[in-house]
């Protein structure tokens, strides 16, 4: 029975939570949306000011309900409960302004001084009039309640009371005399009925009576009358009063509005008869003297509540003044916020834009004001900032590709190009110019050109004279990393306006260039020298073998000096003709032949030959097992090898002849070793050649390949002049540096045979190429004509 009710529960509880929770959130937007928060501040404030308005209308009376302690009460708990409800939304606004402080919100300093100005001109004011409001009410109520006014209060009711006294004492003494005149006429009177009317109203007029009855006792029965004659009908005597008139007293009566005076006493002559008189007394009179007595019994009442009525007040002035300040508080906080909101977004935005974010923008408000201006303009700012920055932008990509252009140009020519200010300071360095000169771009970058080449400061002092676009051209020597290179360099001005705007200045590394021409110059020579001296050399060497075989026997004097000197001339002959046979060697070097070749087994067969001549030398041989095939000259490669081998002996000779000189014993110098070495690698094969010789020497040595350039006093020059034109046809290069400990390493790459095969794909391999028959010049020749075309 139990689980139909909780399965039927389980809906009504998910639907009270659901509601609940949508109750709540519906809270939660309603306070969270500024409009209904704004509304609701505008709400309590005005039902604060009808409240204050109410309170007052409370204490005058002026409401339907009247002036008492109850509506007074009614209207302070209403005062208190929107006073809480307003001090609530003050504070939440307060708390919210001080968390965007505390969080460091744009704009939230401002806001703070903005709601601090506006309280401290809410608060000031209210305070001030506050503090004379209950200065002045205490001084009210000290005047109120001043002896003076009590004095005259009091006076004013004696007066009054005593003026009613005199008309009671008044008509008491005519009521006696009335009284009397009667009882001395009594019979007379009781006999003649009229005579006792027409007595009645002598009385009456002589004593100023407005009315005037005598009637019996028991029956009440009227025996005469004077004035008004209704009185007993219409006010009938109270039998109180009778009694005590009936006891001998005289019973003054006064009427329910006090506008009379009545007396009342029996007629001793007459038999159960009484005297009943009256008087009209002036309404205005009675009217002031009823105006006394309430003015002086209100007096006395406030006069006992004293304290209860000063307490009463000042709480409610305190509340109703609580309230007007909460509502010019939230005034003021809402002035703030109007005031403050326009300059936060603009710092806001402010602060994105000094991010970079240009698309920020506030929202422009309606109206013609200050702050709408300055949101317009800000508006209108970051739109052109924006366009200034997408054309910026646009510009720099256009620029940077102009650069990146201009870079790869740069990185793509031969030579090296440098950009100088007017100053000389060089701001823009290719790849090429750091190569040359041998430094990095960061240290090139700022420095003046001259403080790095001296040698080209006339060359841009006469740049600077030049006019536009004439260059002026120099070529100097820069020794670089132990290397000297001849760099041909030409310096062009900038100008603008006719202003000096800086540099560009190119250097070209004709080193190859000049060392072509000279070797071209060199081979001319030789085939000079080879053809003039050659040809005489025979005749001389056959003509000295002559005399001595002719005139050795003939000769008795000193036949010994004659044969030398015959020997000497035919020795030196044969030096020179091996002489100009290097010449010729060197000035006709054959074009090689070009076959697949072992350069394993060359090399092997190299340092055989020089292990088998030059048994002091330690040699030693690093290469592959296999065969490594180039497509070569063996002749010209076992050449290279072998003037390269000899030149490592040659240098441990060297060194072993300086240790000498020096006088430093050979034992203590280490054993002279030659190291072979073949490597393939990247397509290419790697043959190095190290010794422990005195080694290279750090100047010229860029020259050493050039012809007679040597440093050995019986070397001709030709040998690495030789190996390099060598290497050059085999499409090679050689480098020469020095060995990791000591001596010379000298490294000699060949291309292998599968470059080579795409390279001469199209030649036959059994006939020499054109460039294979080409002479030694021509290849000079072109040589020179390619570089000078780079130029």
């Amino acid at each position: 029975m139990t689980m139909p009710e909780s399965d039927e529960s389980h809906p009504k509880q998910a639907a009270s939570g659901s509601w609940t929770e949508q109750l709540k959130a519906m809270m939660r937007r309603l306070s969270s949306s500024k409009r209904v928060t704004r509304l609701f501040g505008i709400a309590l404030m005005s039902a604060a000011v009808l409240a204050g308005f109410g309170t007052y209308a409370a204490f005058t009376g002026a409401t339907p309900l009247g002036a008492g302690p109850s509506t007074l009460v009614v209207m302070i708990y209403i005062d208190l409960i929107i006073m809480l409800l307003l001090g609530f939304v003050v504070a939440r606004r307060i708390v919210a302004l001080w968390s965007d402080r505390r969080r460091g919100s744009a704009g939230s300093r401002l806001h703070v001084r903005l709601v601090a100005l506006f309280a401290a001109l809410s608060v000031t004011p209210a305070i001030i009039v506050s503090t004379f409001s209950l200065m002045f009410f205490d001084l009210g109520i000290e005047t109120w309640f001043s002896e003076r006014v009590r004095t005259a209060v009091t006076e004013s009711r004696a007066v009054a009371e005593s003026y009613l006294i005199e008309h009671r004492n008044n008509i008491r003494t005519d009521a006696l005399r009335m009284a009397r005149d009667l009882n001395r006429d009594a019979r007379q009177l009781q006999l003649n009925n009229a005579v006792l009317n027409r007595t009645l109203e002598i009385q009456l007029r002589v004593r100023d009576l407005t009315e005037a009855i005598i009637f019996q006792g028991t029956s009440r029965e009227v025996l005469a009358r004077a004035g008004l004659t209704l009185l007993l009908e219409y006010e009938p005597v109270a039998a109180q009063d009778l009694q005590a008139a009936a006891n001998g007293d005289i019973v003054v009566i006064t009427g329910g509005a006090d506008d009379r005076v009545r007396a009342l006493l029996k007629l001793d002559a007459f038999t159960d008869s009484y005297l009943f008189i009256g008087r009209l007394v002036d309404p205005q009179v009675i009217s002031r003297i009823e105006q006394v007595r309430g003015a002086a019994a209100q007096f006395e009442l406030l006069e006992s509540q004293r304290s209860d009525i000063q307490l009463s007040f000042a709480l409610a002035f305190l509340v109703v003044a609580l309230l007007l300040l909460l509502s010019a508080i939230w005034i003021g906080l809402t002035l703030a916020t109007q005031l403050s909101a326009p300059i936060s977004a603009l710092i806001g935005a402010t602060e994105k834009v000094r991010a970079g974010d240009l698309d920020a923008r506030v929202v422009e408000s309606e109206g013609d004001d200050e702050l709408a201006l300055l949101s317009r303009a800000f508006n209108r700012m970051t739109s052109q900032l924006y366009s200034q920055r997408e054309e910026l932008m646009e510009a720099n990509r256009q620029i940077d590709g102009r650069r990146r252009f201009s870079e790869a140009v740069l990185a793509g020519v031969s030579a090296g190009v440098i950009g100088l200010d007017r100053q000389g300071r060089i701001d823009l360095p290719n790849r090429r110019a750091t190569e040359l000169l041998g430094m990095e771009p960061e240290s090139l970058i700022g420095e003046r050109l001259t403080d790095i080449l001296p040698e080209l400061h006339a060359a841009l002092d006469s740049a600077r004279l030049a006019s536009v676009g004439r260059p002026v051209e120099a070529q100097i020597k820069l020794n670089a990393h132990g290397e000297t290179r001849t760099l041909f360099v030409r310096i062009v001005v900038e100008r603008e306006a006719g202003q000096l705007q800086g540099y560009v200045a190119t250097f070209d590394d004709v080193s190859p260039l000049v060392s072509a021409q000279r070797k071209a110059a060199w081979a001319d020579v030789a085939r000079r020298i080879a053809h003039e001296i050659k040809n005489p050399l025979t005749p001389i060497q056959l003509s000295a073998e002559r005399l001595k075989r002719k005139y050795l026997k003939e000769i008795t004097t000193d036949p010994a000096i004659f044969e030398g000197c015959i020997d000497t001339i035919v020795r030196q002959v044969d030096d020179i003709g091996r002489m100009v046979d290097e010449f010729s060697s060197f000035a006709r070097m054959p074009a090689p032949s070009m076959r697949n070749q072992d350069i394993v087994d060359i090399c092997r067969q190299s340092l055989f030959l020089q292990r088998s001549a030059n048994s002091d030398v330690e040699y030693s041989f690093d290469g592959p097992s296999t065969p490594l095939i180039l497509r070569c000259d063996g002749r010209q490669l076992s050449q290279v090898l072998t003037n390269l081998l000899q030149n490592a002996h040659d240098a441990i000779e060297g060194r072993f002849e300086a240790a000498k000189a020096r006088g430093e014993d050979e034992s203590t110098q280490d054993k002279g070793r030659i190291a072979l070495s073949i490597q393939a690698e990247d397509g290419h094969v790697r043959i190095a050649i190290q010794d422990n010789g005195k080694g290279l020497p750090t100047e010229q040595r860029e020259r050493l390949t050039e012809p007679y350039v040597t440093t050995r006093k019986k070397g001709t020059g030709l040998g690495l002049a030789i190996v390099k034109k060598i290497m050059e046809d085999h499409g090679g290069s050689l480098s020469l540096d020095d060995a990791p400990e000591q001596g010379a390493l000298i490294t000699m790459i060949l291309p292998m045979i599968k470059d080579l095969d795409q390279k001469e794909s199209s030649d036959d391999p059994s006939e020499p190429s054109e460039s294979e028959n080409s002479s030694p010049a021509s290849s000079n020749q072109s040589s020179k004509g390619s570089v000078t075309d780079g130029l």
